[in-house]
C-alpha cells in the first residue's frame, strides 16, 4: 500500500467548528497582544498599554459635585455612582421590578498613568426620554456604546444606554453626563435604607453558584469577573470594570424569585452559555456588546427567568462554568 493511501486509510481527527473558533480567537490574547496589534503588518509599532492609577475619595470631590451626590471607591482604582430610577414603575413578565434588580443606571471613573480620565456607564431611561438623553450627551462629547434592553417585555418600555468618555478633565466628564441624567426622571439621591433580610435562601443560592452574593435589604446579587486583562483601545481596564457577569434575585415569597442579569462571554463562549441558560428554562432578552474597541472582544446576553431561587442558581451555575471568570468574593 502506498503512503497516500495508507494516510487515507487513517484520515486525520476532524476537529470541531468551536475548537477552531476557539483557538482563532485565544491566539492574540495568548501572544500578549490586541487584534488590532495581531494584524499589524510586520515592524509596526505597537501601541502602549496605559495602566489605572490607585485613587482615593478626595481625588473625586469635583466629579461628586457635578454629578450631584456621592459615590464609593472600588478596589482603589474604580469611583462608582449609583443613579436608580426609584421615579419608575416597571412590571415585566407580571412581576413589578425593583430599582435594585433591573432599573438602575450606573456611571464609573477610572484615573490613568497619562492622565486622562475615563468613565463608562448603564443608563436605564424611558421611551420618551431616550432621544432627548441621547442629544444631550452627544452634545457634551459622551459617547454611546451599546443600546438594547435588559428585561422583556415590560411597561413602560425601558432602554439601557450604555455610555463613554474619555479626557483630561473629569468633572467635564461628569458634566457631560449629568447633562444627560437632567433630561430624565431620577430622582435626587436619597439616604440608604435599613437593610433588611431578605425571604431567600441565601445560603443555598450560595453553594449553587460557588460564590458568595451580597444583599442590599432588596436584592440578592452575585457577581463573577473575568480572569483576563481587559483593554479599552490603549486603556487598561480594572479589574471587574465593564467585564462581569451580575446575577440578581428579586424575593417573590415562598422561595421564589424573579431574576434579571447578564452574562459576560468571548465569542467562543457564547453558545455553550445560551445552551445552558436555556437548559435551565431562563429566557434570553438580547446579546450585545458594551464596548467599541475592547480586547479581547466580549459579548453579554441578559436574561430573565422566574421561579424557585435555588433551583435558578443551579441552571446559572453551569453557565458560569462555561467562562472564564472569578467570583468577585469567594464562599
Amino acid at each position: 500500500m502506498t503512503e497516500d493511501r495508507q494516510q487515507d486509510a487513517n484520515p486525520p481527527r476532524t476537529t470541531s467548528r468551536r475548537r477552531i473558533l476557539a483557538a482563532a480567537a485565544l491566539a492574540p490574547t495568548l501572544a500578549g497582544v490586541g487584534p488590532a496589534a495581531a494584524g499589524a503588518m510586520p515592524g509596526a509599532r505597537k501601541q502602549e498599554m496605559v495602566k489605572p492609577l490607585t485613587t482615593s475619595m478626595s481625588h473625586w470631590a469635583e466629579v461628586a459635585k457635578e454629578l450631584g451626590r456621592s459615590g464609593n471607591l472600588l478596589r482603589g482604582t474604580t469611583y462608582h455612582t449609583p443613579f436608580p430610577r426609584d421615579d419608575l414603575h416597571v412590571v415585566a413578565d407580571g412581576v413589578t421590578i425593583t430599582p435594585a434588580l433591573a432599573l438602575g443606571a450606573h456611571v464609573a471613573f477610572v484615573r490613568y498613568a497619562d492622565g486622562t480620565t475615563m468613565c463608562m456607564g448603564d443608563v436605564a431611561v424611558t421611551e420618551r426620554e431616550l432621544q432627548h438623553v441621547i442629544d444631550a450627551w452627544q452634545k457634551h462629547g459622551i459617547s454611546q456604546t451599546a443600546l438594547h434592553k435588559h428585561l422583556p417585555a415590560q411597561h413602560p418600555d425601558i432602554w439601557w444606554v450604555h455610555v463613554h468618555g474619555h479626557g483630561r478633565d473629569a468633572p467635564t466628564l461628569a458634566r457631560g453626563l449629568r447633562a444627560g441624567f437632567d433630561r430624565t426622571g431620577i430622582l435626587p439621591a436619597a439616604p440608604p435604607g435599613r437593610p433588611r433580610p431578605l425571604a431567600l435562601d441565601t445560603a443555598g443560592i450560595d453553594r449553587a453558584l460557588g460564590a458568595k452574593g451580597s444583599s442590599d435589604g432588596v436584592v440578592y446579587k452575585a457577581v463573577f469577573a473575568r480572569r483576563e486583562t481587559i483593554r479599552d483601545g490603549h486603556l487598561v481596564l480594572p479589574p471587574g470594570l465593564g467585564a462581569t457577569s451580575a446575577f440578581i434575585f428579586q424575593p417573590l415569597g415562598r422561595g421564589r424569585a424573579a431574576l434579571s442579569g447578564d452574562c459576560v462571554m468571548l465569542a467562543e463562549e457564547v453558545q455553550d452559555v445560551l445552551e445552558a441558560l436555556r437548559r435551565g428554562g431562563i429566557k434570553l432578552v438580547e446579546l450585545h456588546n458594551h464596548h467599541l474597541t475592547e480586547s479581547p472582544r466580549l459579548f453579554f446576553t441578559h436574561f430573565w427567568a422566574v421561579g424557585n431561587a435555588v433551583k435558578l442558581a443551579r441552571a446559572l451555575r453551569h453557565a458560569v462554568n462555561a467562562t472564564n471568570v472569578v467570583p468577585t468574593s469567594g464562599v
